[in-house]
């Protein structure tokens, strides 16, 4: 099973390339398990979408 460290490591590289299928599976276990990394991940989804909305001169409140 992949630590907390692991798991904030492979999220942010999922935002840049594409996973393998194991670092998936991986990843989706301990998500499934682990609050903090799932809230992580969320927190990390919400950062992304809001800086290529306010890139794109969008609503960034509109990101939610």
């Amino acid at each position: 099973m992949l630590s907390c460290k692991q798991v904030t490591r492979l999220l942010s590289e999922g935002q840049d390339r594409k996973l393998t299928l194991i670092e998936r599976l991986s990843l989706r276990l301990h998500l499934a398990m682990c609050k903090g990394c799932a809230n992580f991940g969320r927190q990390m989804d919400f950062l992304r979408t809001a800086c290529r909305r306010y890139a794109d001169g969008k609503d960034v409140d509109d990101a939610r």
